[in-house]
């Protein structure tokens, strides 16, 4: 019996590449912002402040609810906070 490989924990979990690919960007984009938070040592007050976000929304990013964020809005918390997101293209494995 041969074992399939993935390229990541999301093409083996979600249905079509469109949404394994929405999901490695959305959980790239909120371990940084999680990082950034903690290196910060930003409470969740202030983190919501500098983001423009409720507390509750902080809550829920370091939490990891990947599934509560679009694209847009971590892309928009990212450039919120001085980093600089960007897409990267490489064809599929």
């Amino acid at each position: 019996m041969s074992k399939k490989r993935f390229p990541s924990v999301w093409d083996a979990i979600e249905d079509t590449p469109q949404v394994a690919a929405s999901m490695r960007a959305r959980s790239e984009l909120i371990i940084e912002l999680t990082e950034l938070i903690k290196k910060r040592s930003l409470t969740q007050a202030a983190a919501a402040k500098l983001f423009g976000v409720t507390q509750p929304r902080i809550s829920d990013l370091t939490r990891g609810k990947i599934e509560l964020f679009s694209l847009d809005a971590l892309i928009d918390m990212a450039a919120i906070a001085g980093l600089s997101p960007h897409v990267k293209i490489k064809k599929a494995a």
